[in-house]
């Protein structure tokens, strides 16, 4: 969704929740796919390289090369860690349930800390025309979007 598009969408709240829920289901199928076929023990990870090679052929002509976006302001998440655990949990086991309970919560569990040293530049303070924000946040306000949600930054201020 929108979340993964922008880094300055990328909040510690929502996106590192909604998003690993939303993305495990098609790595799953494809797994279960593979393994009930060929005995293949990498299927997530073969889904999450192609669904990421889709993404940056989206971000690169989409985003670059029609607005001019930075890449480094539309990366995608990376998702490859969490795909890597969820094939070996099914490997070791061989066990669907297994693997849908320990491997989905592994999955859901390293991708804030598989996305972090792409993110933590992101989250330095700045202080811009006297005000206390992140690099983010700035980029958010440089690059402007039409349609942009303003309560997506509203969220980081808290409740």
């Amino acid at each position: 969704g929108d979340w993964d598009f922008w880094s300055d969408w990328k909040d510690r709240r929502l996106w590192v929740t909604v998003t690993p829920i939303v993305l495990v289901t098609f790595p799953a199928a494809i797994q279960a796919w593979a393994w009930e076929r060929f005995r293949n023990p990498w299927g997530a990870t073969v889904a999450v390289l192609a669904l990421l090679f889709g993404e940056w052929v989206n971000r690169y002509f989409n985003f670059w090369g029609w607005t001019y976006f930075p890449i480094n302001f539309v990366f995608p998440a990376v998702l490859v860690p969490g795909a890597i655990l969820l094939d070996t949990f099914l490997m070791l086991s061989g066990s669907y349930l297994f693997t849908a309970i320990v491997g989905g919560m592994a999955w859901g569990l390293v991708f804030y800390p598989g996305n972090w040293p792409i993110i933590a530049p992101l989250h330095v303070p700045v202080e811009y025309n006297g005000m206390l924000m992140s690099i983010a946040d700035i980029q958010g306000y440089n690059y402007v979007r039409t349609g942009t949600p303003e309560y997506i930054r509203m969220v980081e201020k808290g409740t």
